[in-house]
């Protein structure tokens, strides 16, 4: 597959700053794939994203999205991208239906018209999509300033799917939606990248949604610290163990002894499988079981073995 997104090198330093915001960062993003970039705050998510949207310049190095440099053709890259940013942008003096209408004139999507029932007919079907999507079918047409957080988190959305880019950026996309939203949303994001094809590229601090991602990068103080799919970075770190417990427990420690396993805990123990399968380990003991389960670890698992405690 060919890659949409090439970073190299990337350096970024503020100025008057001790040491580099982003330092030496390199990943690839292939065309369809679903990236995403989790670090805790302070790790370099936001300044690297501003710099792949051109809103920020490096200090260094190169960025190419869709075979355009973001440094030396900005605007042919923002020609390729959407975006939804964590702050929002709207004009809170428009009507959520106005703030679209405008994107989609600066985008020559659709030529303008002063009222919604002249537009035209697909850009009004469009709209009336996304809006029934998620869930702002009459409060699209209210102005800004009356709307709740959580709506006009779901008018940057609209406002960055209506010219279908090729790669979406979403910076904490689903911050301020409640749970039916967020999956209405992600339904939605799903259909798009089948349809369409879309590139997503996600920061979020929500590792569920981390979760169905095809490769995660994991930033910590500016450096990539773990990049790959969300079971080969959950490998790399942790192992799937065994917890088992006995009504004679000082038995069953001896005999997971004797079979050289890691047992952690008083009881029920902890069982470190040390490369062994579940099921070859369970068959080795003798000792009758009260207590017999396996624990996978999780994404958040392994983010949290891999950054500590710093995220929030």
């Amino acid at each position: 597959m060919t890659n949409v997104i090439e970073v190299r090198d990337l350096v970024k330093r503020y100025r008057k700053a001790e040491k580099n915001a982003v330092d030496g960062v390199s990943f690839d993003v292939r065309a369809g794939e679903f990236f995403t970039l989790l670090g805790p705050n302070g790790a370099g998510k936001t300044t690297t994203i501003s710099i792949l949207t051109t809103t920020l310049r490096p200090t260094s190095g190169t960025v190419l999205i869709g075979g355009r440099d973001a440094t030396e053709d900005p605007a042919g890259v923002r020609r390729q991208v959407g975006i939804i940013f964590q702050k929002p942008s709207l004009d809170l003096n428009l009507t959520g239906e106005e703030n679209i209408r405008f994107h989609a004139m600066l985008y020559r999507l659709h030529p303008y018209r002063p009222f919604f029932s002249m537009m035209s007919r697909s850009y009004r079907e469009q709209v009336q999509e996304l809006a029934a999507v998620l869930g702002l079918r009459k409060e699209i047409f209210k102005p800004v300033k009356t709307l709740s957080g959580g709506m006009k988190r779901k008018l940057e959305i609209i406002r960055g799917l209506m010219h279908r880019p090729s790669v979406l950026f979403l910076d904490e996309p689903t911050a301020g939606l409640d749970a039916a939203s967020r999956r209405n949303l992600w339904d939605y994001l799903r259909e798009v990248r089948r349809k369409n094809e879309t590139t997503i590229f996600l920061t979020t601090h929500y590792l569920e949604e981390a979760e169905e991602a095809d490769r995660i990068c994991i930033l910590d103080q500016g450096k990539v610290v773990s990049l790959g799919t969300p079971t080969e970075i959950k490998a790399d770190l942790l192992q799937e163990t065994l917890i088992v417990d006995a009504g004679d427990r000082a038995l069953l420690r001896r005999e997971l002894e004797d079979l050289r396993l890691s047992v952690e805990g008083e009881g029920p123990f902890e069982v470190n499988l040390n490369g062994a399968s579940a099921h070859q380990v369970i068959r080795s003991i003798r000792t009758p079981l009260t207590t017999l389960k396996t624990h996978s670890p999780t994404l958040e698992d392994a983010y949290l073995g891999i950054v500590g405690t710093a995220m929030e």
